[in-house]
């Protein structure tokens, strides 16, 4: 092995934590005599478990059961907590900015590497869509999902005490924009949530709320197969949700839902989960991008063409080697992130070990979808399940993957406790805006929120 041999992980999800993870493992006497270093680079301090976040808007898991802390787990590495804004492979050097960096009033730091791991993961695919920035909620880490169930209870407050119609039926509306598992999955547990809520309201009954589902494309969760999207849709209108296939947002100015079929609906609600994109940090390297813009990547998970550079997730496109058509890639999910982080980490060591690397090679298991408290789908080696059976799978599988003793022991705890007793319903808005009611004490005034959050 080289003398003291820098890895540089960007990006602290799925891919980075498990790949920093594996080589934790398998290279400690390297790392206990110094010979190797392992840098991760990530704007929070903690992985997020993407799956658990519909349980945690519904209240079914603490919001801090859904994070695991990457100080913790990845004792061995040094976690800086900030963003790298370009690479120059090249060089072999990435520049970051910390929080520090603003305090200083520094330049940002060029920090070198000898082997590249670039997992930063994927950003939410937006378009430009009249008032979208300003009144939109998105649904991809869990402050956005906890924010979004405080907002959810907070309209049925606004609705209970309202007597204004008008504001009523907007503050009921929830519009959600995207049928693909974050959309399906937080309006199911939402809805659920919300009609549970409705009980505790002497005014506010589950058909004074209306929920509506937007999808473009002529169908809804594409992975669970065409029959079960189609048993998904009856479950939801079943459930009063209004499900819109091959239907656009155009607008949502003005607190208005404008949909491409002619409809309206005045909402002070909508959710946005229609699409990722890969992230920025990938057009600001110097190494192989394919046309939608995801790293060109070869089935040992190097970059094509380059050596001392590696990547998995959503930021790669990796071919299917298990694949009958050629020229297919993995799909962008946790269950091949997990998997090729695995191979990721042990491809390191071969190659700082001059030793034969592994081909990443996993056949699509299948998914598994929950639509609220004992309702679900899945498609799982070719066989179809929903109702109870698909919920309970979805929770043992996803039970089963969460890193950590630690997690997997909180959270069946609290499936436990919720089996036990009844729903917490209780809104935690303030926590959005801690310091506003110093400020207002202090003779400030109370922060405005655009998206109707007092």
């Amino acid at each position: 092995m080289k003398e003291r041999a820098r890895i540089l992980v960007v990006g602290g999800g799925y891919v980075g934590m498990y790949t920093a993870l594996r080589l934790q493992r398998k290279l400690k006497p390297e790392l206990r005599r110094g010979d190797v270093e392992i840098v991760v680079v990530t704007p929070d301090p903690y992985m997020t478990y993407q799956p658990f976040l519909p349980e945690a808007a519904a209240g079914s898991i603490s919001p801090r059961h859904v994070v695991v802390p990457l100080r913790r787990v990845l004792d061995q590495c040094r976690v800086v907590i900030g963003e790298a804004t370009a690479i120059d492979h090249a060089k072999r050097v990435a520049t970051l900015t910390t929080l520090a960096t603003e305090e200083e009033g520094t330049e940002p730091e060029q920090l070198p590497y000898d082997e590249l791991v670039l997992a930063p993961g994927s950003i939410s695919r937006t378009l430009p869509i009249p008032g979208l920035a300003e009144y939109a909620i998105g649904f991809k880490t869990v402050e956005e999902a906890i924010g979004l169930r405080n907002h959810v209870i907070e309209q049925m407050d606004i609705a209970s005490s309202t007597r204004d119609p008008a504001i009523r039926d907007a503050a009921l509306t929830f519009v959600f924009v995207g049928g693909g598992y974050a959309g399906v999955e937080a309006l199911g547990e939402l809805e659920d949530m919300a009609r549970y809520a409705a009980r505790y309201y002497h005014n506010v009954k589950p058909e004074d709320m209306k929920w509506i589902l937007v999808e473009a494309s002529n169908r809804i969760l594409p992975e669970v197969g065409e029959e079960m999207g189609k048993y998904t849709v009856t479950q939801l209108r079943r459930r009063n949700i209004d499900v819109r296939l091959e239907t656009r947002l155009d607008s949502c100015a003005d607190r208005v839902a404008v949909l491409s079929d002619g409809a309206r609906f005045p909402t002070r609600t909508v959710v946005w989960t229609a699409g990722v994109k890969p992230h920025p940090i990938l057009a600001a390297t110097d190494l192989p991008l394919n046309e939608r813009g995801r790293l060109k990547c070869t089935p040992e998970l190097t970059l094509d063409g380059v050596t001392h550079a590696w990547a998995a997730g959503d930021a790669a496109a990796i071919p299917d080697v298990t694949a009958e058509e050629p020229g297919k890639e993995t799909a962008p999910n946790a269950q091949h992130a997990v998997r090729q982080a695995r191979v990721l980490g042990d491809n390191i060591v071969h190659s700082l070990r001059g030793e034969p690397l592994e081909t990443y090679s996993h056949k699509y298991a299948g998914s598994v979808a929950s639509l609220g408290l004992h309702k679900g789908v899945a498609y799982l080696y070719g066989r179809k399940v929903k109702g109870y059976p698909a919920w309970f799978m979805h929770r043992t599988y996803h039970l089963s993957r969460v890193p950590t003793f630690n997690r997997k022991a909180r959270v069946l705890a609290e499936w436990t406790l919720s089996g036990l007793f009844k729903r917490e319903i209780v809104s935690l808005g303030s926590l959005e805006h801690p310091r506003a009611e110093f400020e207002l004490a202090a003779g400030g005034k109370p922060p405005q929120d655009p998206k109707g959050s007092s």
